[in-house]
């Protein structure tokens, strides 16, 4: 008699963990291989970031929202898992204890959207059931989620790729220049800097080398023209004149070998010809460019 109990008990732990509703979900996902890709497209952004001499930042938000998709995966598995463990544990102390039948809890072929022991849980019990079916549905929906991101950073990269014989050429016009010994910028940031300065009154800070930064600021290649001080978004005189600044630096930036410029939670890359694009928020004025125009030189 105790052996049969321990049989069928084996059949129901052995359905919960199997049922196609939420094993399944896992093999579906093919979440490894979702990683590998990422993985691959993320090496290929740095390369292509490489060759461009710079960062990319519709780029980098495409990478962004697939690595933030790809981690939302991987929380609700964990999750999915440590629920499909507390309904083992539930249907083996239940069935230890006489409070039902392993045959009305699964077949072994069974899903929990046939459960036929819902009602007879009741409301409690039923809740824990009904809890794990919908994490089977977000952990489905998160994982197509995270795979149409990737694939938009794959098409992405791709576009990018089918350009590079046009940002060759502009890297060719244009040169590299390494920052000189004095600033620490390039002759071309000093430039373009000083003829803002001469087009436009500054009446707050212009920020130019961060030492340590690893995107352009770092490099010499990047100022940031501040509209407002203190974290504060500018007024509307400030905006029409960041809104200003930003034009002028569309128009000349052929001139003076601008790459591209970030005002407003948006940015503006010459070399992809994509025009006027927003960014990913960043999380607060300063980081989304509201108080100052960002500009960087090839």
């Amino acid at each position: 008699m105790r052996s049969g109990r321990w049989a069928r008990l084996a059949v129901v732990t052995t359905a919960l963990l199997a049922a196609p509703s939420v094993s399944g979900v896992f093999t579906a996902s093919a979440e490894p291989g979702q990683q590998a890709k990422l993985a691959k497209l993320t090496k290929e952004a740095a390369a292509l970031q490489k060759e461009y001499r710079g960062e990319i930042l519709s780029l980098e938000d495409a990478e962004l929202a697939a690595k933030k998709a790809s981690a939302k995966v991987g929380k609700l598995k964990v999750d999915l898992l440590a629920a499909q463990r507390a309904v083992t544990g539930f249907a083996q102390t239940s069935y230890m204890s006489g409070g039902m039948d392993a045959s009305q809890l699964f077949s072994v072929s069974g899903d929990l959207s046939s459960l036929s022991t819902l009602a007879y849980l009741g409301d409690a019990k039923s809740e824990r059931l009904n809890g794990l079916r919908e994490l089977v549905a977000k952990q489905r929906k998160a994982a197509r989620d995270a795979d149409g991101e990737i694939d938009k950073l794959q098409r992405h990269i791709k576009e990018l790729k089918a350009k590079r014989r046009q940002i060759e050429t502009l890297m060719a016009k244009y040169g590299f220049q390494t920052p000189d010994a004095g600033s620490g910028l390039t002759q071309r940031m000093v430039t373009v800097r000083n003829a803002i300065m001469s087009q436009f009154p500054m009446p707050f800070s212009v920020g130019c080398l961060r030492p340590g930064d690893p995107g352009e600021h770092g490099k010499g290649r990047a100022c940031d023209f501040m509209m407002s001080s203190g974290g504060r978004m500018p007024d509307a005189v400030a905006k029409e004149r960041g809104d200003a600044l930003a034009q002028w630096c569309i128009q000349h930036a052929s001139q003076y070998g601008i790459m591209y410029i970030i005002w407003q939670q948006r940015f503006y890359d010459m070399r992809t010809g994509a025009g006027w694009r927003m960014m990913s928020d960043r999380g607060g004025i300063t980081a989304n460019h509201y108080d100052h125009v960002h500009v960087s030189v090839l």
